[in-house]
């Protein structure tokens, strides 16, 4: 899996806004290529990732996600978690609704989520992300600069989209990959910020995807949960009704240096998290709101 809270220092001058708009083009083209090219990416039409979860607590799952494009802005997505029997499943069907089965609060029938979560799913399930999304989606991108992060002095994107929420990224400056994200947006009302860190890069068909994912509310991140990916394949055969809630409407119509391993369709093993962003291993170069993507 989706920003940002402070607004970026005044600029001095007129002349300053177009050397910074510049400069955030620029960075999501380096990020297009290093990913692995328009062509790449377009070609993916839906994509599977396997592995386990870890909650806090040293709780742990086994990992399934699914993501398909349903149009060309948007795309349909379902996370299915087990343990011990019981799935907790969370599914986004690409058209503005998405739902949950969660046994561990007592529930095996499916129920909805608001409208304000299932926006955030909506972000998750795109296949390129948000922030390469942005070149088509009608988002303002700005360029904040650069920081520290863990050692790597990193550039700073901020997304944010046109209905306010937002994305703010940290690029790695010898790749050119996501290596934290921080998504912010309203949830039941209040303002939410979920920091995501990525890493462990690999290929899947030809475009590279994080297999280490930590993600945690602001504020808490001794509550990280870690997603360590085994396995990715692209376009698997998707069933019908695959994203729809059980009971609910038909599912929508299918819309037509040194480079790390390639995880295609490939299990590999990892003992906890992955490595870490800036190591050796990373590559050398109420009323509803309207569905996203409508």
């Amino acid at each position: 899996m989706p920003m940002r809270f402070t607004i970026a220092a005044l600029l001095l001058g007129s002349a300053a806004f177009p050397a910074a708009a510049q400069d955030a083009q620029s960075l999501i083209a380096k990020n297009l290529q290093a990913r692995g090219g328009a062509a790449a990416i377009s070609a993916i039409k839906s994509i599977r990732f396997k592995g386990r979860s870890i909650a806090p607590g040293d709780f742990e799952l086994t990992y399934e996600e699914t993501r398909e494009r349903v149009g060309p802005s948007a795309a349909a997505a379902r996370v299915d978690l087990t343990v011990q029997g019981l799935d907790l499943v969370q599914a986004y069907d690409g058209r503005g609704d998405g739902w949950r089965i969660n046994p561990f609060q007592g529930r095996k029938d499916p129920e909805r989520m608001s409208s304000d979560e299932a926006r955030s799913m909506a972000d998750g399930a795109l296949i390129e992300g948000p922030l390469l999304a942005s070149r088509t989606d009608g988002s303002r991108v700005e360029y904040l600069g650069r920081e520290d992060f863990e050692g790597t002095n990193a550039y700073k994107l901020r997304v944010t989209q046109k209905d306010g929420d937002q994305f703010t990224y940290w690029l790695d400056p010898d790749t050119y990959l996501e290596i934290k994200v921080d998504e912010t947006r309203k949830l039941r009302g209040a303002e939410v910020t979920n920091e995501t860190e990525l890493g462990d890069y690999e290929k899947v068909a030809g475009v590279y995807f994080p297999m280490s994912v930590e993600n945690w509310a602001q504020g808490q991140d001794k509550q990280r949960q870690r997603t360590i990916i085994a396995s990715g394949e692209a376009n698997v055969d998707v069933p019908d009704g695959y994203f729809s809630e059980p009971g609910g409407a038909s599912a929508p119509a299918k819309a037509a240096g040194a480079a790390p391993p390639d995880a295609s369709n490939k299990p590999h093993s990892k003992g906890g998290t992955g490595t870490k962003p800036g190591s050796a291993k990373r590559p050398a170069t109420g009323a509803s709101r309207p569905a996203k993507g409508e």
